[in-house]
């Protein structure tokens, strides 16, 4: 048997991905900007797939751009508005434990005169509300949050950000990471107040290389690349149509109410499965998003589990895919000893998760036990 349990990672595209995929292909492969009918079918495919994530997140088509993916997405939309904005000051603000294709950004910021803040977190990796109306002033020119945490499932506050934002008579424009809360929680822009958000198509049963930035009317951006003009000339480039193709089909497919409410009983039951262990605790809040469980496992160490785990056919990772192997600055900021977050686990689930597969990683962990404290 086998069990992939690291869907934050990544997942596996669904039939109507590559239903779609196939269709661009074979179909739709001509230069969405040629005005001959190949070229023409492609601006098609592509005008359907803007409008079908405009939908998704109630916006309107015109405020969508394609990008590559989540870490584009979040490099345009932090560097193009901090630099679009810096005349009207040099405040950025985001929080400790931001996805590095935003703190890289912060850093990048930091060293061109802006002045950084990092909004620290409780235990549960929940921002410091309190905190963040403390930094925000008129000189703020950009907040940057993001809406569930990649490695432990904590999700923020972004509804209440805007009215802040707005009580301190700050120009800042207010930037939401939701490439792991796309397609899992319902995301209203208009109702949040973003100005920008980020999404993915891998993270949704899409295939990798597509991703999207939601652009708000009257938002202005520099773009970090120059070209043709295409996506409004924020993203230039030819679009890569049978990845936007498949994020488009894996749009189509969602059914985030439905998804939700089942993974959020299979999380419970696993969860309620890996408290009767001994030596297992639970790093992710009771309320994360069910799609993520972070876990550690008393003496015994991350790596050298996984190991063991990966032999199983059992695919989970101990952080975020994109730390490759450094110390979660995540747990850290939450406060975990040195030896909880060496000894920690993300399993991360999809609406296409089994029990099973649950109970098996449960074995695995059980023989993990068994056999490493035994030496």
């Amino acid at each position: 048997m086998t069990a992939y349990l690291d869907n934050s990672a990544t997942t596996k595209p669904c039939k109507a991905a590559k239903e779609k995929m196939l269709f661009a292909i074979d179909e739709c492969w001509g230069n969405p900007s040629s005005l001959h009918t190949k070229g023409i079918d492609a601006d098609m495919l592509l005008l359907s797939a803007r409008r079908a994530i405009a939908k998704s997140l109630a916006s309107d088509e015109k405020e969508i751009l394609f990008t590559s993916g989540g870490t584009e997405s979040n490099n345009l939309a932090v560097l193009g508005a901090a630099h679009a904005m810096k005349r009207k000051g040099n405040k950025v603000i985001t929080s400790a434990v931001e996805h590095p294709s935003v703190l890289k950004c912060f850093d990048r910021l930091q060293s061109e005169g802006f002045s950084t803040v990092h909004i620290p977190t409780d235990k549960n990796g929940l921002i410091d509300l309190v905190a963040l109306e403390n930094e925000i002033d008129e000189n703020t020119v950009l907040v940057s949050i993001m809406a569930v945490n990649n490695e432990v499932g904590t999700i923020q506050p972004i509804d209440k950000i805007k009215s802040i934002i707005k009580r301190k008579n700050s120009p800042a424009v207010f930037h939401i990471d939701a490439v792991q809360a796309y397609g899992k929680l319902p995301l209203n822009v208009k109702k949040l107040g973003a100005d920008l958000m980020s999404i993915s198509s891998h993270k949704i049963h899409g295939p990798k290389g597509a991703g999207a930035l939601f652009v708000r009317n009257g938002i202005k951006l520099t773009p970090n690349a120059l070209g043709g003009g295409q996506e409004r000339d924020l993203r230039p480039g030819t679009e890569p149509m049978v990845a936007i193709a498949g994020f488009f089909g894996a749009v189509e497919e969602l059914n985030i109410k439905k998804s939700l409410s089942e993974v959020t009983a299979l999380r419970d039951s696993f969860v309620n499965k890996l408290k009767a262990l001994d030596g297992v605790s639970i790093n992710s809040p009771e309320d994360a998003l069910p799609y993520i469980v972070n876990l550690s496992l008393e003496g015994l160490r991350s790596e050298t589990v996984l190991n063991l785990l990966s032999s199983m056919g059992i695919c989970v990772s101990s952080g975020s895919a994109c730390a490759k192997g450094h110390k979660s600055y995540v747990l850290t900021a939450m406060g975990l000893s040195d030896k909880e977050i060496d000894s920690s686990l993300r399993v991360s689930l999809s609406r296409f998760t089994t029990e099973q597969e649950l109970d098996y990683f449960i074995d695995g962990i059980t023989k993990a036990v068994n056999t490493i404290m035994k030496r």
